[in-house]
């Protein structure tokens, strides 16, 4: 049983699920909660009758196989957060089924960024990408830097373009700055209108210094209110030109989080995950949390 609020884990046996762990044991350690590590899976195919059981030594096999799985990750939360309070699991039906059901009662889900069934050439793995667009509650993606660290290294990094899915995003990003006492930089990155092609026109009553003013209007209104209910935290803010995964990407080296929404104010309503929010998943070099918004749930 999940407890509520609490963080659960996702775990495979591979190296990318085991760094998951440990990022989730901390994480739940920072904030109070109690972590559950989940290892779900699915009896290979056998040859035999339709109907005909798993065989017995076989399942036993497979049983210790799971335990073994199980207890190297509990070891690897115990050593990232002793004091952690831990429980496990294992379930046999696919892996995001089982995560996708523990995320209705959890405070937030983790995954490794590709596990051990996934294709080498994969950024990311199916799990994590189900995870990220259905997922009822937080879902955070553990991946291994890959650059040098940034301008924000060490910092929660949370991306805002003035949608009204960024509350719930804030919420998560002001507390996990606030239990990892760290600071955080919001980030809004624009473009100006441009020009395609010989037919095309910029907007008449263009004028770029109004829309970087609007842009930092935007943001200051909408992290004014959690900036009061955080003190301790170190925050800062900035407004970029730029294709926003870009510049979220580039932020993102060193960063102790990248916090983005499902979708932003330029997706189509029918797409579960945004394009800033496909990247991010895929590209960035720290962990990436994805936050729907209460009206995506």
């Amino acid at each position: 049983m999940v407890a509520e609020q609490g963080v659960v884990v996702g775990v495979d046996g591979s190296p990318q699920s085991l760094d998951a762990v440990a990022w989730a044991a901390l994480d739940a350690s920072h904030r109070g909660r109690p972590l559950n590590i989940l290892y779900a899976f699915m009896w290979p195919s056998v040859y035999a009758p339709v109907a005909a059981p798993v065989p017995t030594p076989y399942e036993q096999g497979m049983q210790a196989v799971a335990a073994e799985i199980v207890a190297e990750a509990a070891a690897r939360a115990r050593a990232a957060a002793p004091g952690v309070r831990l429980t496990t699991a294992m379930q046999v039906e696919p892996a995001a089924s089982a995560l996708l059901r523990a995320a209705e009662h959890a405070g937030t889900v983790v995954v490794g960024s590709r596990g051990r069934g996934g294709f080498a050439g994969l950024l990311l793995g199916s799990v994590g990408v189900q995870l990220a667009a259905h997922a009822a509650c937080p879902v955070v993606i553990v991946r291994r830097a890959e650059r040098p660290a940034g301008a924000e290294a060490g910092r929660v990094v949370i991306g805002i373009d003035g949608s009204h899915d960024a509350e719930r995003a804030l919420r998560f990003a002001f507390e996990q700055a606030s239990s990892r006492g760290t600071g955080l930089t919001a980030v809004l990155a624009y473009h100006w209108p441009k020009s395609n092609g010989p037919g095309d026109m910029l907007p008449v009553a263009f004028d770029p210094g109004a829309l970087r003013e609007d842009e930092r209007r935007t943001l200051a209104e909408a992290t004014c209110g959690w900036i009061e209910k955080y003190p301790d935290v170190d925050f800062r803010s900035t407004v970029v030109k730029g294709r926003p995964a870009a510049v979220l990407i580039a932020l993102s080296a060193g960063a102790e989080l990248l916090v983005v929404g499902s979708r932003g104010r330029g997706g189509f309503a029918g797409l579960m995950l945004g394009s800033v929010s496909q990247a991010a998943i895929h590209h960035a070099a720290c962990p990436v949390a994805i936050v729907r918004s209460a009206a995506h749930r």
